[in-house]
């Protein structure tokens, strides 16, 4: 007994510190319902669900949001989204619920849907960005009408057993908390309104949760050595071979090969690693007060393309970054005084799209980063990242003695350099 109470809140710890992102101290979903009027028997709400992760986005097929209700309550209809099953409704006459089940799932509607379906920030297919990339998309909402509940503040009973799908497992939802009235300002912007009573929902995300091993892994390169550090084996979970597709497989010219399955069930390209993603981080040019970097992203997925992808590295230098030259970059700043840790992401219309498997699979750029003289080496693997996400998943580095390093003799070869270099120079002066 006294092992299983212990084994229980062991779990529970794991859970709450995996939830927890050093990097995004602050992230989270929060899901918002203003109660906007009361009818006869109930009220309509509108529902907003605000991205608040610097880094993590929901990517298609999109959300899924489910809850119980605490007493009879009824779904009569809804805008900007649906629920996924209507439910027993046979005891109602005439006008019937758009949906009766004790616990609704809602989806988002696709894009193109009629006009008198559409609901602010809504009908996107379920995808919303993340807070850094792109604040205007990181929000979704639709609209609700409630039936057989509450019909003021005190009678209003607050649904509960909240759940989030992103669009697979990995977020845990607290209880939904009674806030002060949203209020919101006329379009003249002179008057301001508030909702009738308004509750929060907060989700967190925690790989833990979401996936037992990694999805994506790293692999490092330099210069200064002719070694590549390839990602390590069975990185993210070795599959059986009938499981993988090789490269040069038929297969692969079947139709329809490329078509996502309905539980996001991968097709990935035979490897060492069977990672999803491989990140490589090479080390390519060393300047005078400059150095300069090559980050590749390849997708091994044959049936998944990466929309709003994004890259997060966490490096010492990254405080001091002169130029991106194929992505967008931004500082991330979770704790003021360090500045260590940075996101890179796609241009819009350009690469931010990360294509499935194959020729067109990848996408890359050069960062070129100013040196700090007291900080600056090549020695001991100071040159690679200390950490690496890729949509918002930690990757697997390789182990640290594995890292390219630097021949002994590299700062001999280079003081000989110089001084043939200086020999020459003065040879060449004589003469003239």
């Amino acid at each position: 007994m006294r092992f299983a109470v212990s084994a229980f809140f062991l779990l529970v710890l794991l859970s709450y510190a995996a939830a927890y992102d050093p990097l995004d101290p602050n992230g989270n979903i929060t899901i918002k319902w203003d109660i906007m009027s009361w009818t006869a028997d109930g009220y309509v709400a509108a529902v907003t669900m605000n991205n608040f992760q610097m880094y993590r986005h929901i990517m298609s097929p999109g959300w899924t949001l489910s809850w119980s209700w605490a007493k009879k309550e009824v779904i009569w209809s809804m805008v900007g989204a649906q629920t996924t099953e209507q439910g027993d409704c046979s005891k109602f006459k005439g006008n019937v619920p758009h949906c009766c089940k004790k616990t609704p799932t809602v989806v988002d509607l696709l894009p193109g849907v009629p006009y008198n379906q559409q609901f602010t920030n809504c009908c996107k297919g379920g995808v919303v960005a993340a807070w850094g990339q792109d604040p205007s998309s990181a929000v979704s909402a639709f609209q609700v009408s409630v039936g057989l509940a509450g019909t003021s503040n005190k009678t209003v009973k607050l649904p509960k057993n909240f759940t989030l799908l992103g669009p697979g497992p990995g977020y845990t939802c607290g209880p939904a908390k009674i806030v002060p009235p949203t209020t919101f300002l006329t379009p003249d912007l002179r008057r301001k309104t508030q909702a009738l009573m308004t509750w929060n929902v907060t989700c967190t995300y925690s790989q833990f949760l979401a996936r037992k091993n990694p999805n994506c892994c790293v692999s490092f390169s330099s210069f200064y050595n002719e070694t590549i550090t390839p990602c390590p084996s069975c990185a993210c979970g070795c599959q059986k071979n009938n499981k993988c597709v090789k490269s040069n497989s038929k297969i692969l010219q079947m139709k329809g090969i490329n078509t996502p399955k309905k539980d996001n069930t991968p097709l990935l390209q035979c490897t060492h690693h069977m990672c999803p993603v491989r990140v490589h981080w090479h080390v390519k040019l060393n300047y005078k007060d400059y150095w300069r970097v090559k980050i590749a992203v390849t997708n091994f997925n044959y049936r998944m393309n990466y929309t709003l992808w994004s890259l997060v590295v966490q490096h010492p230098n990254l405080n001091n970054v002169t130029q991106v030259f194929s992505f967008d970059y931004k500082p991330l700043v979770p704790y003021e005084s360090i500045n260590d840790t940075g996101m890179f992401y796609g241009m819009k219309y350009y690469n931010d799209l990360l294509m499935e498997a194959g020729p067109t699979g990848n996408v890359q750029s050069e960062v070129l980063l100013q040196k700090d003289k007291n900080t600056f080496t090549f020695k001991q693997g100071w040159a690679f990242p200390h950490k690496v996400y890729f949509n918002g998943d930690e990757c697997m580095l390789p182990p640290p003695d594995t890292y390219p390093f630097l021949p002994n003799a590299a700062h001999r070869n280079l003081l000989a350099l110089s001084t043939l270099i200086s020999s020459l120079l003065f040879l060449l002066m004589s003469i003239w």
